[in-house]
């Protein structure tokens, strides 16, 4: 079976791992285990790895506190794990960076759809063909690499941050609801709500304006959703 990808599996159930370590495996992933916070930033600064599935609940360092800090240096996918499920904790998990929040006790095989479906829109970077590139003034959207550069800086965006930049981009002028952008960016079965989204484009604007203003491209249509607008 070829490898799909490198996943790094932390929690500190050991049964936990071995479940999704078993599943993964199947599908051809390479998985590495942790078992606690520090174990994580450890191995990400040795080994690159396509997408963390991450506890919350752990000792030594939490996960919400590894997620942060994965995303002070990395744009790898991050999928939250956790025993609790309430909202608070899913809200807080994206506006560190999170991509996904799955909650125990949890199929495999959703978690594996799951892991395969934000790979899929992740992808591998590339250099970028001028069809695949949008230009705005301020603002340029690489389609193929996943990156953005505001001003001719280049601005590390989460996996779902770029997704959502790039899908309004496309359709710049029309106006989404942000149910139709869960169902678009996220999915129809992600397991989440609107305010999802709220934090996703908050966390964008707060980028993107560090070097520019170009964070006006994203407009809030009060009442309905959000809109890419050119022109400004």
């Amino acid at each position: 079976m070829n490898q799909a990808g490198n996943i790094l599996v932390v929690d500190d159930e050991p049964k936990i791992r071995d479940l999704i370590k078993l599943y993964l495996e199947k599908e051809g992933f390479k998985i590495t285990e942790a078992g606690d916070g520090e174990q994580v930033l450890d191995f990400l600064g040795k080994k690159d790895f396509d997408l963390v599935i991450l506890d919350i609940m752990m000792p030594r360092i939490d996960g919400l506190t590894v997620c942060k800090e994965i995303r002070k240096n990395y744009d790898i996918p991050v999928i939250m794990l956790t025993a609790r499920g309430e909202e608070i904790d899913r809200v807080l998990g994206f506006e560190l960076g999170a991509d996904d929040y799955v909650v125990k006790p949890f199929s495999p095989r959703e978690l594996t759809a799951r892991v395969k479906a934000l790979l899929r829109r992740a992808g591998p970077k590339q250099s970028g063909s001028p069809e695949n590139v949008l230009q705005f003034p301020g603002l340029t959207v690489n389609k193929d690499a996943r990156e953005i550069e505001v001003e001719g800086n280049k601005v590390n965006l989460t996996p779902k941050e770029f997704e959502l930049l790039l899908f309004l981009a496309k359709n710049a002028g029309r106006v989404f609801t942000r149910d139709q952008l869960l169902e678009h960016v996220w999915g129809y079965d992600f397991f989440g709500d609107a305010r999802t989204v709220d934090t996703h484009i908050k966390k964008l604007r707060e980028k993107m304006s560090r070097f520019g203003d170009a964070s006006s491209y994203v407009a809030t249509v009060w009442g309905v959703g959000y809109k890419f607008e050119v022109g400004k």
